[in-house]
C-alpha cells in the first residue's frame, strides 16, 4: 500500500480532472517564469488545502491560484474562486510567509487561468492582484 504522503507519478493518475489541473499548473508556472518570476513553491500544503504556486519577482511574492478549463461554458475560470477558497488561500499564505517570508517582501494574490479550447497550446491569462484580504 502506498504512503498517503507520496504523490503518484502523473502516469498513474486516472482522473482526467486531476491531470488537467496539473497540466494547467505546469503551463502557468512556465508562463510566470517567462514573465520573470521564480517559482518558490508548487502545491504548498496545509492539511487538505494547497497553494497552487508561490512565485517571486524581486521582493514581490504572488500567491497564485491556477484555474484550468477545457471550455468556458460554465463561466470564466476565475469566477469559480469563492470566498471560502480565498479564506483558505489567505491562511496558507500566512503560513508560507511565517516559514519563508523575507523582510521587505510585498504580497498579493494572483489568478492564472489556463484554457484549452482545442488542440495545441492553451490560452494563459494572468490576473494580477485578483483580490485582497480584508482584516476584521
Amino acid at each position: 500500500m502506498r504512503s498517503p504522503n507520496v504523490l503518484l507519478p502523473l502516469a498513474e493518475w486516472r482522473d482526467p480532472r486531476h491531470r488537467l489541473g496539473l497540466a494547467g499548473e505546469v503551463a502557468a508556472a512556465r508562463f510566470l517564469e517567462a514573465a520573470g518570476f521564480v517559482i518558490e513553491a508548487h502545491r504548498f500544503r496545509m492539511g487538505h488545502h494547497d497553494l497552487d504556486l508561490v512565485a517571486r519577482q524581486g521582493t514581490l511574492v504572488a500567491f497564485v491560484e491556477v484555474k484550468s478549463r477545457r471550455t468556458t461554458a460554465f463561466g470564466h475560470p476565475a469566477a469559480s474562486i469563492g470566498w471560502r477558497r480565498r479564506r483558505d488561500l489567505a491562511r496558507l499564505a500566512t503560513l508560507w510567509m511565517m516559514r519563508h517570508g523575507r523582510a521587505g517582501d510585498r504580497y498579493r494574490f494572483d489568478v492564472v487561468t489556463v484554457q484549452w479550447e482545442g488542440p495545441g497550446f492553451p490560452h494563459v491569462s494572468h490576473i494580477t492582484d485578483a483580490w485582497r484580504v480584508v482584516e476584521k
